[in-house]
């Protein structure tokens, strides 16, 4: 039993780019088919794709990284809100991740999106995670 999987999933990413690996597989959920489709419509991620085994199933992320220099495209991902602690933000205070290099994904009202996404929406949410 995992008490956080969202956590579980970005530390999987994270140690899957550490070690350079080209593919990372991960238990599915919708929460976190959600946030594959964002990492992967902001070009963080080279693909990915949605296996039906088990009664869970599973997401396969084909990891992004420079063609010449090798450098991942996630520099850093981090968990925000936590089990424990949930870090929620309303319209005026939607964080900003390096100034606007990098993106918060929140999960609203209105489905899982970025930062900047919320705020052109004018609406808040639970800050899930910081991606740069």
């Amino acid at each position: 039993m995992n008490t956080d999987p969202i956590a579980d999933y970005l530390t999987r990413v994270r140690n899957a780019i550490k070690a350079n690996h080209r593919v990372v597989e991960i238990p599915a959920s919708n929460l976190k088919k959600e946030i594959t489709k964002v990492l992967f419509e902001k070009g963080y991620i080279a693909n990915f794709k949605f296996e039906e085994n088990g009664p869970q199933g599973t997401i396969k992320v084909a990891l992004k990284y420079h063609p010449i220099t090798k450098i991942p495209a996630i520099r850093s991902i981090a968990r925000i809100s936590k089990p424990g602690l949930r870090k929620y933000a309303g319209t005026a205070n939607l964080p900003r991740v390096l100034n606007g290099l990098g993106i918060a994904i929140l999960s609203t009202s209105k489905g899982v999106m970025t930062d900047k996404e919320a705020r052109q929406q004018n609406i808040g949410g639970e800050v899930l995670c910081y991606v740069y």
